[in-house]
């Protein structure tokens, strides 16, 4: 991969194909609820229909496909754990928010824990199923990884509205913080990921 990017943009990067669907699914989504929406459980039955938003949402967050799975399983654990009220809420936003909270209590956990002993130097490669070719797939990680990297403020803003798809005002809502701290956030975010792609491909 030789290509530097051109523009200042995530979506301009390489392998960023693979989140582009959130992202245009929230430019045609419906407008966020307002503040007077009523309270509404959240359907255990409707889980599903986020499921590869907050998939995508948890790779970036851990910037490994697999411990992406291992997070959104236990994130679906813990919400069907017991009903759940949302008060003025979108359930995508409310489940992406219940993912970085799980996301940060096993970094807590991981913390807390003896290390383990060192991984041998040869690992098998696993081929990516949803990878259409193989420099696909390393592009996706790469973008990915860099994505996990970002420093929190960052790498939550990005997560919430370039890969789950979630409006400004939603990811406001989601991460409690004003929309203008999310568009500064997303837009020194962005720059961030396209300098360390570029700096990895150079």
């Amino acid at each position: 991969m030789n290509r530097r990017p051109t523009g200042g943009s995530v979506s301009a990067l390489p392998g960023f194909a693979a989140v582009e669907p959130a992202s245009r699914a929230r430019q045609a989504a419906p407008a966020a609820v307002g503040s007077d929406a009523a309270e509404h459980r959240l359907d255990p039955a409707r889980l599903g229909d986020h499921v590869d938003r907050l998939y995508r949402a948890a790779w970036a967050l851990c910037g490994s496909r697999e411990d992406a799975e291992d997070l959104v399983q236990e994130t679906y654990a813990r919400l069907l754990a017991r009903p759940r009220l949302l008060r003025n809420e979108d359930d995508l936003g409310y489940l992406l928010r219940a993912l970085r909270n799980t996301f940060l209590n096993q970094k807590r956990s991981e913390s807390r824990r003896l290390r383990p002993d060192l991984l041998p130097d040869q690992l098998d490669l696993v081929a990516d199923s949803h990878a259409r070719r193989p420099e696909d797939a390393l592009e996706s990680a790469e973008l990915f990884a860099a994505i996990a990297a970002l420093p929190d403020d960052f790498r939550d803003v990005l997560v919430a509205v370039d890969v789950a798809g979630l409006s400004y005002k939603e990811a406001a809502r989601s991460l409690r913080v004003r929309e203008g701290t999310v568009m500064s956030r997303l837009y020194r975010a962005r720059q961030h990921v396209v300098r360390m792609v570029g700096d990895r491909s150079a």
